[in-house]
């Protein structure tokens, strides 16, 4: 596989205007995404940005950066345009899409989404871990994932993701990051999918892939990565970067 990392950004956010250039000890957050990311050390980083701040202030901390449309609906769309530019002779055949919203993530994170792709039936991974707040397991506002781990496993198929408590009965519930590994070919097709009847019903473009019967395998991993969503998501990052 030859990886590149692509980090989606934007400055339009309801809960955290500005939200990728918000102050972490003196670096704009995005900044710290990206260097996070060139620690997995997978391949190049790139930023995917909506809007010429983000661009700058990238290169200006050394890193890279492409101007892609503002009006982007998700993620995806974004990093797809962003491929398509940087790399147009498809000489990466995996993109990684990181969140620019983790700039706490442990690297071997990012390392461990790729991991699914070496089997050839996978068409993109993504991360899982299980879990442990009460609160968070009739949370709407928290995606949860429906996999079956067989007992010692890390690697399971994605069945489905809901915002619901689910799956019934005994047994781990999973919190589900957007954290995604696309074969080339996988994501092409994907962003050019109409929306899912259950992702709009859920609002879970994730379920557009299932619906389309394309295979999403998930790792299981022990750390839950601190995400910032809000200005008060701020403090515990800014502990442990500090």
């Amino acid at each position: 596989m030859n990886p590149i990392v692509l980090i989606p950004a934007r400055l339009a956010a309801s809960r955290f205007p500005n939200k990728p250039l918000a102050d972490i000890h003196g670096k704009p957050m995005i900044v710290h995404c990206v260097e996070r990311a060139q620690e997995a050390d997978l391949g190049p980083v790139w930023v995917a940005a909506g809007d010429r701040e983000i661009v700058d202030a990238v290169e200006q901390a050394g890193g890279k950066a492409v101007l892609t449309d503002p009006d982007h609906p998700s993620g995806s769309d974004r990093i797809w345009e962003a491929a398509c530019k940087i790399d147009p002779d498809g000489k990466h055949d995996v993109i990684v899409n990181m969140q620019g919203d983790l700039p706490a993530m442990e690297p071997g994170i990012l390392r461990a989404v790729t991991d699914p792709l070496a089997d050839p039936q996978v068409d993109i991974g993504t991360s899982v871990a299980i879990i442990t707040d009460p609160e968070d397991r009739d949370n709407p506002n928290v995606v949860k994932a429906i996999a079956g781990f067989p007992d010692g496993a890390r690697q399971a198929r994605a069945l489905a993701f809901t915002r619901a408590t689910a799956p019934w009965g005994d047994g781990p519930l999973y919190y589900h990051f957007g954290i995604y590994t696309y074969r080339r070919s996988a994501l092409e097709r994907f962003v050019a999918l109409p929306p899912g009847v259950l992702e709009k019903r859920e609002k879970l473009e994730q379920m557009r892939a299932l619906e389309a019967g394309m295979r999403i395998d998930a790792v299981l991993i022990d750390t839950i990565p601190l995400t910032v969503d809000t200005p008060e998501d701020l403090a515990p990052v800014l502990d442990v970067l500090g």
